[in-house]
């Protein structure tokens, strides 16, 4: 996240979507690039619905929106307003508030944090590109406050991290909640994320060394006085926990929020095309509903 991307200007974004049909007409071609498909039967014609944007399937007689099936199902708001949410989630370097984001739309704070955290969701891994080369990983407690430990604080939730290398840099990062650091809490992050070809460095913690089975090039090595064996990973947690801090908050929905910091760092290069590729992302996932996303 150090390199800035250049983003698609406000102006541009209102050019391409300057009301609610640019929008409707938008997402049809993302969600069917090579003709309509019916949702339920696969059927290639469809007719024109009873409702405007809708595409009647001219076998099954389903009833399929831009919206159906994506995270834009059963939105409340005009969608025009939805996809300035996406476009200020993906463009702005540091992140946005709902709080923000009911300002500057004029939507109600719950209904901007509700949306947000759908579009959150489209920001998870895809489990398809698992790190390769030189890898380090390493566990945090976030949500641990100075001057209180143990079982005092009970919002803090560990989160195990891993970096690839590329050079003096970091080309990528991931990180997810578990529930301790005992090797069967690691185990599911190390085979969603990391090559069994990598070359892993972690400290000396035992919870790592049933790994040396499956991961041949893991080694163990000191962590060293405050982490000096590991500069980089605790600068990368250090910025976390600063972003964390300065756009949410807390650590009630910490899985979101680590995917969606690991997502920006891991396109920060991808200048303009980052809004595509959450929109994209957006259309693609299942709906998500209110009553899943643990509301307050």
């Amino acid at each position: 996240m150090e390199k800035r991307y250049e983003s698609l200007t406000l102006f541009e974004f209102q050019q391409q979507f300057p009301d609610d049909q640019a929008c409707y007409d938008h997402l049809a071609q993302l969600k069917w690039p090579d003709g309509f498909i019916c949702e339920k039967c696969g059927h290639t014609h469809y007719c024109k619905g009873k409702l405007k944007n809708t595409r009647q399937c001219t076998k099954c007689g389903y009833q399929a929106t831009p919206t159906s099936g994506t995270l834009f199902h059963k939105v409340k708001f005009p969608i025009l307003k939805a996809f300035y949410i996406v476009y200020f989630i993906a463009t702005n370097k540091q992140g946005i508030s709902s709080t923000e984001l009911s300002r500057k739309l004029g939507l109600r704070q719950k209904t901007c944090w509700a949306f947000k955290q759908k579009v959150m969701k489209a920001m998870s891994s895809s489990l398809k590109h698992p790190m390769m080369g030189n890898v380090e990983v390493d566990e945090t407690v976030i949500g641990q406050e100075e001057g209180t430990k143990g079982r005092q604080n009970e919002d803090k939730k560990l989160v195990v991290v891993a970096i690839e290398r590329e050079g003096k840099g970091i080309n990528r990062m991931y990180a997810r909640v578990i529930e301790n650091g005992s090797n069967a809490s690691l185990k599911p992050f190390f085979e969603d994320h990391i090559s069994p070809q990598a070359k892993i460095t972690t400290d000396e913690w035992k919870g790592y060394s049933p790994f040396k089975e499956d991961f041949p090039n893991l080694e163990q090595i000191p962590s060293g006085k405050k982490g000096e064996n590991f500069p980089d990973m605790h600068r990368i947690i250090m910025m976390f926990k600063a972003w964390l801090r300065g756009i949410h908050h807390s650590v009630k929905h910490l899985q979101s929020y680590l995917d969606e910091y690991c997502y920006r760092f891991n396109r920060h290069l991808m200048k303009s095309k980052i809004f595509d590729n959450l929109l994209s992302r957006v259309v693609a996932h299942d709906p998500v509903y209110c009553k899943d996303l643990n509301m307050i």
